[in-house]
């Protein structure tokens, strides 16, 4: 199993502070670091919001050397199909080909109403999902007036995520290369993985890479574990994360997720002031892979 960093850039993330934790995921020797695509704070108050998630992966790709770079998840409802290639693959060129493309239905519809996107219904969502998914993959393989390519041949990977309901899990058979699922016990991810692996037997493909997003906090030791915990729950106001506890538990942990089909593994850091828990994930990481 592969580990990335995954923050929530909606809460107030500024530009250093996006810097210092990208620099120290790459000292860790973490595979990535995956962003959020929301743009009004879900959990912190005013005036915590977000920097735009492809401008910050821009920056940031010019800044590091060996992370790979991404969204979980870009709403389809934010921007246009062909905006949104193009930004990828600006990203791609920066980053000399690290870039991935986490891609949603978009489902928060508190921040379209703050900065008037059209939210649409459900099922709408859905139809959209699949028409940009479709039109990005023409304009990246092939479409012959639309240039410049991608770095990565055929095209940069692409993420899409949900519970492993039929919609999701057909769009991503059809045009992605992994399904994302969040905050999901280990027995409903073993559920999920293998409907998306039936789906895209029943197509006539390989299995999608089954990744999953959780909620994590991880001390050296349990008191550390403990008082990180309480800060999190006092900033956020959050539940209890999916995984908690020291590096050798969250290991543990991780090691039940990989047997249920988890392949990679985005470990959510609400409390991105604590730039020191990003080389314990390090840790968990190297931990999981021996």
């Amino acid at each position: 199993m592969r580990i990335c960093l995954m923050l929530e850039g909606q809460e107030g993330i500024e530009w250093e502070q996006w810097l210092e934790l990208a620099l120290a995921a790459e000292a860790a020797g973490l595979e990535g670091l995956f962003r959020s695509d929301h743009y009004r704070a879900l959990l912190r108050s005013p005036p915590a919001g977000s920097l735009d998630a492809w401008a910050t992966l821009a920056a940031l790709a010019a800044r590091t050397e060996q992370l790979r770079l991404g969204t979980l998840d870009s709403p389809v409802t934010f921007r246009p199909a062909s905006v949104l290639a193009k930004s990828v693959v600006t990203v791609d060129h920066i980053s000399g080909g690290r870039v991935e493309l986490g891609i949603g239905a978009g489902w928060n519809g508190a921040e379209h109403d703050t900065y008037r996107f059209p939210f649409m219904t459900v099922g709408q969502r859905l139809d959209e999902l699949e028409r940009q998914l479709a039109e990005i993959n023409r304009q990246w393989q092939a479409a012959e007036d639309v240039w410049p390519k991608p770095v990565q041949r055929p095209r940069p990977p692409i993420i899409v995520g949900g519970s492993a309901k039929p919609r999701t899990v057909h769009a991503a058979v059809r045009f992605a290369d992994e399904y994302n699922t969040v905050f999901a016990t280990v027995e409903e991810v073993g559920r999920r993985a293998r409907s998306a692996a039936d789906a895209a037997r029943a197509a006539g493909r390989e299995p999608l890479r089954f990744s999953m997003m959780a909620g994590c906090v991880v001390g050296r030791d349990e008191n550390e574990a403990r008082d990180r915990l309480r800060k999190v729950q006092e900033l956020t106001g959050a539940q209890r994360p999916g995984l908690a506890g020291t590096v050798e538990q969250v290991a543990e942990t991780l090691r039940q997720y990989e047997s249920a089909g988890v392949e990679r593994a985005m470990l959510q850091h609400l409390a991105h002031e604590d730039v020191e828990m990003v080389a314990l994930l390090g840790e968990v990481a190297a931990q999981v892979a021996g």
